[in-house]
């Protein structure tokens, strides 16, 4: 019998050991908190399904009220910024794929430096910019705008800081694939007369729709868990109009005076099943128009 090797368990196991210990544990027993009351200080105390109850029946409940409006809030920005860091990617990597454009690997790069930045030194950038006395934008428009005070401002710059760290990554993704499609069928394409809109609908997307599949389902379910830009843009005003889910989950668990963990697990399980349910309904749907 063929002695087997330990080789691949070598570079496997750190990686399962790390996948185990920080993701999968955490997760379960964030489940399980979920149907408990616990304050991280005492034991978890078993309630059941009533922490989901409140969460979702009580209208009179303060959670009940948190999550409806942070979920509301989170959906906004999905809804505001994942179209844009879809399209704007793509339409950036097939226009650096033309001929005529030079230096295409120097503006890739200078579009993919600003996702290399923290979501804390960004916003500290965009603060600056956004300043109602020292901001460039004022000064150049010659407005008093306070932007993080007032809508539809706050979600405008909220986007911007979104829109401006989360390109670069969209658009090395389908320049990589672009680049992969073959030459030939563009220049087939031409010879019969198709026109730039008539190539990229036929031959470009048709041969990219696994990455696009795939960055669309990504950035959504990144955009569910939006938390740092409205947390260091607005602190989610004006009137908790930009207060998403993560912050309201930060707040009951990590917030002053005592942890309700329990229901901030609650909350944070609610939102897990809206990501999974969304991100199937979107491979399916784009899996099925593509086939």
């Amino acid at each position: 019998m063929k002695k087997k090797s330990l080789t691949p368990y070598f570079f496997v196991g750190p990686h399962l050991i790390l996948f185990i210990v920080f993701i999968l544990l955490p997760t379960l027993y964030g489940i399980y908190a979920s149907f408990t009351q616990w304050n991280l200080i005492n034991d978890p105390v078993w309630v059941g399904l009533a922490n989901y109850k409140t969460i979702l029946f009580d209208a009179e409940s303060t959670f009940y009220t948190q999550f409806m409006n942070g979920l509301k809030n989170t959906l906004i920005f999905v809804v505001l910024s994942v179209p844009i860091l879809i399209v704007i990617p793509l339409m950036i990597a097939v226009s650096l794929e033309h001929k005529k454009v030079k230096m295409k690997n120097v503006i890739q790069s200078i579009l993919y430096i600003p996702g290399l930045i923290s979501i804390s030194a960004a916003a500290l950038i965009w603060s600056l910019i956004f300043n109602k006395q020292l901001g460039i934008t004022n000064n150049v428009f010659g407005s008093e705008t306070v932007w993080a005070a007032n809508q539809p401002y706050a979600w405008l710059i909220i986007i911007v800081i979104t829109v401006w760290g989360g390109v670069g990554g969209n658009m090395i993704i389908y320049r990589a694939s672009i680049s992969g499609v073959s030459k030939d069928l563009y220049e087939s394409a031409e010879m019969d007369g198709a026109g730039p809109v008539r190539r990229f609908s036929s031959i470009t997307l048709p041969s990219i729709r696994f990455p696009l599949i795939y960055t669309f389902v990504m950035t959504t379910a990144g955009a569910f868990n939006v938390f740092g830009q409205p947390l260091m843009m607005t602190d989610g005003g004006p009137r908790q109009s930009t207060t998403v889910l993560m912050m309201y989950i930060r707040q009951l668990a990590f917030g002053h005076g005592e942890s309700i963990a329990g229901m901030a697990s609650a909350m944070a399980v609610l939102l897990g099943l809206v990501i999974l349910v969304i991100s199937a309904l979107q491979y399916y749907v784009m899996n099925r128009n593509a086939s």
